[in-house]
């Protein structure tokens, strides 16, 4: 055989022996794999979708892969706002899609660290505030959110700190300008914020503080709050009594028809400041008549007429603050400054209740009943409360009548609620029409 041949011949068995080659080297590279392990999984309180309790579900979910400047954390606790209760009807602005984690605060110990964290090491001890996600046995948050408790806080206690006690600081002491000899009107006084509030002004000196709660909690508040007054009397008359002249700080969680109480309540050089509107919850889904209505409600104040009294409006929205407007390395001053007065027993907090991760719709509401003192807070390692046996068939078509006649009289009156709420509105667009028409 020729060279020329030979050449040939080589150059057409080469393919074949390519082939015979990237098969032996696949078996080989097969062969050296491990099987695949599924991915871990941890348990996590879900919104399946935008309504109702029945929306709030324990689900197991994939386990959070940690990023850069991130920390991974073990949950021990979490904390119960009246934000989440917002997040779950949908009435919040930009919420994520559904499904997804809820929750905005939580303590535990952190477990890795990412790339790039120089500020925790495995095993410290913290609290965090992501935008959402906390609700679950592990939690991946940038570091900038993350905060150090001092070694002897529980992490109930931490998780019953963190959030209601930095915003209450920042409504007293950083807009409010608290000193001593002022006074201080709360709403909500019995809810987590409201005894953070009562607490931190008795660390100035010759500070009154009104406190608006329900009746049934008065006895529970008395050694807290100087002034107890009743939610939903004509509280404002009350407050004009025992001080003619008003109150320094109004601090308004509700929004709608309080925004124009409380500035009408404030002293000259008063600060009334927002930080919430929890009465666009009016039932367990989403009402467009109770933000229309709170929207209504609110009076349209001009700057000449803060000039001419000398009054100030101010507001807080803390997940604004945090994770839209760069506020987190103020939020962490603010959080060192919080646990410093632990430290020096000058604050407590208030836990009223402990739940387990699948009791949250309870816990959630317990709060929109208004019937907490103090904070809720959630416990991943605690047992669930055991459930009521399912009845026989003939008596679950008894039940399933009482229910379905239980949804049809809940039905009526959400339906009742909204047309009072369109009247309202109604009421208030002919007020506000009469009103320009008279000053006209």
């Amino acid at each position: 055989m020729s060279e020329q041949q030979e050449s040939k011949a080589a150059e057409e068995k080469a393919p074949e022996k390519r082939k015979q080659q990237e098969a032996s080297a696949e078996e080989n590279e097969a062969a050296d794999k491990t099987p695949e392990q599924p991915p871990k999984e941890m348990r996590a309180v879900v919104l399946t979708g935008f309504g109702g309790l029945k929306s709030v579900k324990v689900l197991k979910k994939p386990e959070p892969t940690l990023g850069e400047g991130e920390v991974l954390i073990r949950v021990k606790a979490c904390g119960l706002n009246f934000q989440d209760l917002m997040v779950r009807q949908g009435a919040i602005d930009s919420p994520p899609k559904t499904p997804f984690i809820l929750g905005f605060e939580c303590a535990g110990e952190v477990d890795d660290i990412g790339e790039g964290v120089t500020d925790f090491k495995v095993g410290d001890r913290v609290v965090a505030l992501p935008e959402y996600r906390a609700w679950a046995e592990l939690l991946a948050v940038p570091s900038r959110y993350v905060y150090p408790i001092p070694a002897d806080l529980s992490y109930l206690d931490a998780a019953a700190i963190a959030m209601n006690y930095l915003v209450a600081y920042i409504l007293l002491f950083e807009l409010g300008g608290l000193a001593p000899g002022k006074s201080v009107l709360v709403h909500s006084a019995g809810g987590g914020v409201g005894q953070a509030v009562a607490q931190l002004s008795k660390t100035v000196s010759d500070v009154t503080v009104f406190g608006v709660a329900s009746k049934s909690k008065h006895e529970a508040l008395k050694a807290s709050i100087d002034h107890l007054l009743e939610r939903g009397s004509d509280y404002a008359s009350e407050v004009r009594k025992l001080s003619p002249e008003g109150v320094d700080i109004f601090l308004d969680c509700l929004c709608g028809e309080e925004c124009n109480r409380g500035y009408s309540l404030l002293k000259p050089m008063g600060k009334y400041i927002l930080y919430g509107s929890s009465n666009v919850v009016t039932g367990e889904t989403k009402s467009f008549f109770s933000v229309a209505r709170s929207w209504w409600q609110v009076d349209k104040v001009s700057p000449i007429k803060l000039f001419d009294e000398n009054k100030t409006l101010s507001g807080l929205n803390l997940r604004h603050l945090l994770y839209q407007q760069n506020g987190a390395p103020y939020a962490k001053r603010i959080m060192e400054s919080v646990f410093a007065l632990w430290k020096d027993g000058k604050i407590k907090p208030v836990v009223d209740s402990t739940w387990a991760l699948e009791d949250v719709p309870e816990a959630m509401q317990k709060m929109h009943d208004r019937k907490n003192i103090g904070k809720i807070v959630l416990d991943p390692e605690m047992e669930p409360k055991p459930k009521p046996a399912t009845p026989a068939k003939g008596k679950a078509k008894g039940g399933d009548k009482e229910d379905k006649k239980k949804d049809e009289e809940k039905k009526e009156e959400e339906k009742k609620e909204e047309e009072n709420a369109v009247n309202d509105t109604e009421q208030a667009t002919a007020e506000t029409k009469e009103e320009k028409n008279n000053s006209s």
